[in-house]
């Protein structure tokens, strides 16, 4: 089976899906307001008892949405952990595209013309 790419994408397949395992199930745990709680209080040792790599952690540690995807995050569970470090949708989006905020939310008012 070939591989789809996409230019600038990563796709989230099944490789990804066992690389970011870790990471998700983080990021899943945040359902809970406790485990909210407890990452604040301590990042890292939060992040150690789920596991994740060190490409996990270093992207964690810089807020890096990109790099988490990069590491095998999915959005849908990263957006619980966006939500926790106050990044809005389109400070993901921007993140993404490699924009400031402002151009990003210019392109996305600008496509809606």
């Amino acid at each position: 089976m070939h591989k789809r790419a996409i230019a600038g994408t990563t796709i989230f397949d099944g490789e990804q899906a066992r690389k970011g395992y870790a990471l998700n199930r983080m990021c899943f745990s945040f359902n809970d307001a406790a485990n909210r709680k407890a990452f604040l209080e301590d990042e890292d040792g939060y992040c150690s008892r789920f596991g994740l790599d060190r490409a996990q952690r270093e992207a964690v540690r810089n807020r890096n949405m990109a790099g988490m995807i990069a590491a095998g995050g999915n959005i849908y569970y990263l957006a619980k952990l966006a939500g926790i470090f106050g990044l809005s949708v389109q400070d993901v989006g921007a993140q993404q595209t490699g924009m400031s905020v402002a151009d990003f939310k210019k392109m996305l008012a600008d496509a809606g013309r």
